[in-house]
């Protein structure tokens, strides 16, 4: 993986990987307003300034997220720079076999670094996902294949969530690579992944992926904290990767300022930081992931989880 000056790397959980600790995301880089070419634009100046983490998602802009990051990663020999991630969406050992296979195409690689289960949002996900004929199957065979290298899992609701996850995971021997969840200063007073996932997630070894750092903009309209302090408050917690929305040039340069300017903070610096913030958090108005169905694109989408499993479907009276 490529290195630079300007950006700070770290250890991916148990992986051993070096990761950039900020990663681009993937859904503003297929926004419809934001043209092919500035995409491009963006995906390359990251790359040559030392990220070397990229999110994507099967589902995202309909694909044009991944097919427009196989573009930026099959130019200048940038795939071999890159640690690539992307998300799927199905329950189903057919539907996420299909869902890997279309991603791989669209990224114009043979293999994805970490290939994570998508929005585990509702209590039933993790034992769909783990079920003889789950997700996870493919996603296993898909490993032993070669076609991806980790394995992980995202959510935004409710922490409870990831932790039963973990639970399901164990129970079925297995062990996540990484986890990918809101952490932001709002997070730390509402429903926190920051307080009940992430110390279990570094108790585990398990890559904590950072997520909804400011949340498309809503954390910064709380005006409690600024653009700078959101991304730094993640990098200060023992976070692998903060991926980072970037659909401008100039918010590529605000993440690597945050970087550059990092200092960890003191605890009084911390305790004033949360002081600040915890009356805009308090009824999670500002983290509407948790607090609406807004960022639920699987439960706006069903058939993208493919079909319910069949003893489900056998309860049903026909």
């Amino acid at each position: 993986m490529a290195s630079a000056p300007d950006m700070t790397y770290r250890t991916l959980g148990t992986t051993g990987e070096k990761v950039s600790a900020i990663g681009l995301g993937g859904w503003h880089l297929g926004f419809p307003g934001l043209s092919e070419k500035e995409a491009l634009r963006i995906m390359h100046s990251a790359i040559d300034r030392g990220i070397t983490f990229f999110d994507n998602s099967w589902d995202y802009n309909e694909g044009i997220s991944e097919i427009r990051m196989g573009k930026a990663l099959k130019e200048n020999n940038s795939r071999s720079k890159i640690f690539l991630m992307t998300k799927i969406d199905g329950r189903t050992k057919k539907t996420a076999s299909r869902q890997i296979d279309q991603s791989l195409e669209r990224l114009q690689t043979d293999c994805i670094d970490l290939v994570q289960h998508h929005e585990i949002l509702r209590f039933e996900d993790p034992n769909r996902i783990f079920a003889d004929d789950g997700a996870h199957a493919a996603m296993l065979e898909a490993k032993q294949a070669g076609k991806l290298r980790y394995i992980g899992f995202t959510g935004h609701k409710d922490p409870v969530v990831h932790l039963y996850t973990l639970e399901v995971a164990k129970e079925n021997g297995f062990h996540f690579d990484a986890a990918q969840m809101p952490v932001n200063v709002l997070d730390a007073h509402y429903r926190s992944f920051s307080k009940q996932v992430v110390p279990e997630c570094v108790k585990q070894g398990i890559a904590v992926l950072a997520m909804k750092t400011m949340a498309n903009g809503s954390i910064v309209k709380s005006n409690t904290v600024t653009p700078i302090e959101a991304i730094q408050y993640a990098l200060h917690l023992p976070t692998s990767v903060v991926i980072t929305g970037c659909d401008s040039m100039k918010i590529l340069d605000q993440a690597f300022e945050a970087v550059r300017t990092f200092q960890p903070f003191t605890d009084q610096q911390l305790e004033a930081l949360l002081a600040r913030t915890a009356r805009a958090a308090a009824k999670g108005e500002f983290e509407p992931f948790k607090t609406s169905s807004i960022y639920d694109a699987t439960a706006l989408n069903p058939s993208w989880l493919g079909p319910e499993p069949e003893h489900i479907q056998s309860l049903i009276p026909s």
